[in-house]
């Protein structure tokens, strides 16, 4: 018979140790103040969720005004909110708990009234339909424009960035979203990425932003304090990929050049009729990524364990 006793073993995650291995994982709640500094609410809701020894994962937090995609995301560019996350930090720690930023730019899952007028961004303009909360409430996304090459580099410094305030903000380590048809996810996969320059066509191109990223962060953090969140064959956000299989593999093994804390795997699946079933891209990147991997999905207590 199976027994909750794994899943209450310790576990040493990078530099972050656990003494048992249920996570939380980011939960998108739109709570952020009008300033996009997490609320009083905000604060509550970690402190609730929080649990001696244990690990939660922040909803994801923007390194800029025009890189959110929801009204009620919460920011990571100013002292404001640095200090509004302090509070959240200084809760979970009282309770035992460690807690880690997931850090994220929406990409062209956006809305030109939530980014001061400008267009989303993505790695090429390959049309898709969302809705995103605005101050006007749920509309389309609006039309995505390519990134320019100068831009790359401006964007992967607002991630060391916000990486640098996470840690000023009391964290405990940091993940990069790179998942759910988000901006970094866009440029792994080649159904949005078409780019002709050294960030698209080969593997190594589609990667390479995602790993001066994780390098960046890294340079804030050092490896056992940095994760990073797939969602290889997820339909979120009309992502696509040709060959998931090959990409996430390439993926998967250069991030065993950095020891990363953690790999942090959305499974495909989302219908809970489904919930029973074995994992499916955790059981192929565990044989290709060496260090531990937070499984996140619909998951019966047996295959939990």
């Amino acid at each position: 018979m199976t027994t909750a006793r794994e899943l209450f073993e310790a576990l040493r995650l990078g530099a972050i140790d656990l003494t048992h291995r249920v996570v939380h994982a980011p939960t998108t709640r739109l709570r952020a103040d009008t300033d996009e500094s997490p609320s009083a609410m905000m604060i509550e809701y970690y402190r609730q969720r929080a649990s001696k020894g244990g690990l939660q994962i922040t909803e994801s937090a923007h390194p800029s005004h025009d890189s959110r995609g929801y009204l009620g995301a919460p920011g990571i560019y100013t002292q404001a909110h640095v200090d509004a996350w302090r509070k959240i930090t200084d809760a979970v720690h009282a309770k035992g708990s460690q807690i880690v930023m997931q850090i994220a730019h929406c990409g062209r899952h956006s809305h030109v009234g939530l980014s001061g007028g400008r267009a989303p961004i993505a790695p090429s303009v390959v049309p898709f339909e969302t809705q995103v909360l605005t101050q006007d409430g749920w509309m389309p996304n609006s039309p995505h424009r390519a990134i320019e090459l100068w831009e790359i580099p401006v964007l992967v410094e607002s991630f060391r960035i916000a990486a640098v305030r996470a840690k000023e903000a009391g964290f405990d380590g940091v993940e990069l979203h790179n998942a759910n048809g988000y901006l970094v996810d866009t440029f792994l996969q080649d159904g949005t990425n078409k780019r002709t320059d050294a960030y698209g066509g080969s593997l190594e191109n589609r990667a390479r932003f995602s790993l001066e990223i994780l390098e960046a962060m890294i340079s804030v953090w050092g490896p056992g304090r940095v994760g990073v969140r797939v969602s290889p064959s997820g339909q979120w956000g009309n992502i696509s990929d040709s060959n998931p299989e090959a990409t996430f593999g390439y993926f998967a093994a250069r991030l065993n050049e950095y020891e990363l804390a953690y790999l942090h795997i959305i499974e495909p699946r989302i219908k809970g009729a489904e919930v029973s079933q074995r994992s499916v891209a955790v059981a192929t990147l565990r044989n290709i990524f060496r260090g531990p991997i937070i499984e996140n999905d619909y998951l019966a207590f047996p295959f939990a364990n």
